[in-house]
């Protein structure tokens, strides 16, 4: 969600807060909202997001023909009944469009079963077309999900308390909330999400899947985990308020500041500065900024986050469009910290936003980056709220680093790979963090 004059969905990324908002991302996301709906005025809003997609629905419209007076059969040869039209076929215009009411037509004269909603129809017409753009970030959310999502930009949400993308059409974690359900449920990073309760997600929008998951605070939600080295199982989670405390920082013992961000929401970029200013009262040696596992947000904090560490002016990111000249976006405040020694820390779970601000001070030489390759999401959703409540989000937009560098698919390769193995987090070690301090006290 940004809000360059454009632009928190779904690392799935996309920040999905099943909340997994989220995130939506999708592992992170960023967005604009742009109102198209048959109101009096338009408004443009511009937010901020590190990625739903629509809820997809079982109902359907009871039979036309009761149970309890079914006709007699049919003679053999012959058609059965026909249920009631659901939606009014439009008169041929002679365009490619008619094929497509020339199969529902039939359809509703033939099909031997309970026919769909109108609205229902409409929905899977969209979906389908949206399918043809091979492009996840690029969606339509039902009502009812858009109303989830407009809840997840609060930075509160009810659900596990995981990040989630879709990856090859299966649902996969990118990373979990400290002390949240999912962590303590066992969940992390790379589990594959194959059903919800009793429902196969495969090839599932992301949308749809976290409104699977999502629910209210205290409820269970059963899982079923694909698990690299395991056949599958399943796992019971109780669904919680997640609360994102977005800024986190202390002193480590040796002298080191450590401040670590879980998105970029509204004010992140003051909250930091104000850890930052304390911190920096304690004169540290160095440091460590952690973006690990953060989704990304709005694209002003990204802007505002890096111009804490670079020199006013300096170039953070350029957008790309598709007919228009790329728009440079520089930092446009003084720094706080501009030159301590710094390390960032990065994982696969740093998306959107994150890459924006670990790239400008990759590039600008700024800061290490140590951990592992980021997750690889730049691009920029325009978000539209449509006029029954439904939104649409259309990719619009690419990042780049100061560097030129393509951030969408490609993600950023740390200065020194560090990994941080499932052994290491269930004993609580943390080595990237360790390689972080030896760089900043010894300079290699």
């Amino acid at each position: 969600m940004s809000n360059s004059n454009g632009c928190k969905a779904a690392f799935l990324v996309v920040i999905v807060a099943i909340l997994m908002g989220g995130l939506g991302f999708a592992a992170g996301y960023t967005t604009r909202v742009v109102q198209v709906a048959a109101a009096p005025t338009q408004a443009v809003t511009t937010i901020v997001e590190a990625t739903a997609t629509p809820l997809r629905t079982e109902a359907v419209e009871p039979s036309a023909t009761p149970a309890h007076s079914l006709p007699s059969p049919a003679p053999a040869g012959t058609a059965g009944p026909t249920p009631a039209p659901t939606i009014a076929i439009p008169p041929a215009t002679g365009k490619p469009i008619d094929l497509f009411w020339e199969t529902w037509n039939l359809i509703q004269q033939d099909y031997y079963g309970d026919l769909p909603s109108e609205n229902q129809v409409i929905y899977g017409a969209i979906r389908g077309a949206m399918n043809t753009l091979d492009d996840p970030f690029t969606g339509f959310l039902e009502p009812k999900i858009a109303a989830i999502q407009r809840e997840d930009d609060s930075g509160s949400f009810e659900g596990i308390g995981a990040q989630v993308t879709m990856r090859d059409g299966q649902l996969t974690i990118v990373s979990t909330f400290k002390d949240q359900p999912a962590e303590k449920a066992g969940l992390h990073q790379g589990d594959i999400v194959l059903k919800v309760d009793d429902t196969p997600i495969q090839n599932m929008s992301i949308y749809e899947a976290i409104s699977l998951i999502r629910g209210p605070a205290g409820t269970p939600v059963h899982l079923t985990i694909a698990r690299e080295g395991q056949e599958p199982f399943e796992v019971e989670i109780t669904r919680a308020r997640i609360d994102i405390p977005v800024v986190e920082s202390k002193m480590l013992e040796n002298g080191i500041g450590y401040v670590s961000m879980y998105d970029f929401s509204s004010d992140t970029s003051a909250k930091l500065a104000d850890a930052i200013q304390k911190l920096l009262e304690q004169n540290p040696k160095g440091l460590i900024l952690d973006l690990r596992g953060n989704p990304g947000g709005f694209l002003n904090e990204a802007v505002l986050t890096a111009g804490l560490f670079l020199p006013k002016d300096q170039v953070v990111v350029s957008e790309r469009y598709k007919d228009a000249p790329p728009q440079v976006l520089q930092n446009p405040i003084d720094p706080i910290a501009a030159d301590i020694p710094m390390v960032v820390l990065v994982d696969g779970g740093s998306a959107s936003a994150s890459e924006i601000v670990a790239g400008a001070l990759q590039d600008h030489g700024r800061a290490k980056l140590i951990g592992e390759k980021t997750f690889g999401k730049g691009s920029v959703q325009l978000r539209y709220e449509l006029s029954d409540g439904s939104e649409l989000r259309v990719t619009v937009a690419r990042w780049f680093t100061p560097n030129d560098r393509a951030i969408h698919g490609e993600g950023l390769e740390p200065d020194i790979v560090v990994k941080r193995t499932e052994e290491d987090i269930e004993a609580e070690r943390d080595p990237q963090l360790d390689r972080a301090v030896e760089y900043l006290l010894t300079g290699k």
